[in-house]
């Protein structure tokens, strides 16, 4: 991903933003479903993807969506159920860090007067919005659309927003390191430090891959499959453990194996899911 790349719902990281919102979709159509989105369907619409990315796709495709979206699903209800856990706590706003089609503000239930600030590029936040108010949907917090890139001054404009730094804070991070240059990740990582009042909290989905193997033969197939140039996308260089930065800080950093979550939700993961979730464990650190 270059330096100044921008994109909308269909090119760039956008796409990927797609990718995740079929997997919620396709998810809230199970009996068993761990997470229902209403919102997810009417976003891909609107967005009109590559045909892989239908939500009925079949044939080969179905194979790549059903490892995929158990993979999602586990994390988001992972960070669903956090979100409640941190209100509870105290949190008084939240931010979601690149939050591309996340629809939380609108599908979950948040306290009274609670604010959300979300984070990403101009067009995705201008599509999301048009997209979910051509549908009549509405936020069930105050939520704030910050349109700044992660990797520009995007601290002046959350604070802009209205963003409150003496207020306890519940940031998520999901899907969002692999794409970040080192030096955008040491930033935003000190940056939502410097912002945090004390009983923030922070929860970071982290893959403990080496980027050579997080960039491997999985990828290759999955680019093939979607036409898209996935490798491209991803930043290539290795970069600190995410929980062992925050807790040099002062962080008290807790990690949840992908695949305790798994046993947990009672859904296995399989094949390129399986072996991601190998890897990956959700990170959360509350600032004492």
């Amino acid at each position: 991903m270059s330096a100044n790349e921008q994109w909308d719902i269909v090119s760039g990281v956008g796409i990927t933003a797609v990718a995740v919102a079929v997997a919620r979709a396709r998810e809230s159509q199970r009996d068993d479903r761990l997470i229902d989105d209403p919102h997810a369907e009417p976003l891909i619409r609107a967005a009109q993807p590559p045909t892989p990315m239908a939500v009925d796709a079949g044939g080969e495709a179905d194979a790549l969506w059903h490892e995929m979206t158990d993979y999602v699903s586990i994390r988001s209800r992972f960070f669903d159920d956090w979100f409640a856990r941190a209100c509870a706590a105290g949190a008084r706003q939240a931010v979601v860090l690149a939050s591309g089609l996340d629809t939380r503000a609108f599908r979950l239930e948040w306290p009274e007067g609670f604010r959300v600030f979300e984070i990403d590029q101009p067009k995705v936040l201008e599509f999301k919005d048009g997209a979910l108010a051509a549908e009549g949907v509405r936020a069930s917090c105050e939520r704030h659309a910050v349109a700044v890139d992660l990797r520009d001054d995007w601290s002046s404009a959350l604070v802009k927003a209205g963003f409150d730094a003496a207020l306890p804070t519940a940031w998520l991070a999901e899907g969002l390191l692999p794409y970040l240059p080192p030096e955008a990740e040491a930033n935003l990582l000190a940056t939502v430090h410097d912002l945090s009042a004390r009983g923030s909290r922070i929860a970071i989905e982290s893959i403990a891959l080496a980027r050579s193997a997080l960039l491997g033969a999985d990828l290759d197939d999955t680019t093939r499959e979607w036409g898209i140039d996935l490798k491209g996308l991803f930043s290539l260089e290795d970069r600190p453990d995410p929980g062992g930065v925050l807790a040099q800080r002062g962080w008290s950093v807790h990690r949840d194996p992908v695949g305790d979550l798994a046993a947990g939700f009672r859904r296995p993961l399989s094949g390129r899911a399986q072996k991601l979730g190998a890897a990956g464990e959700m990170v959360t650190a509350e600032r004492d």
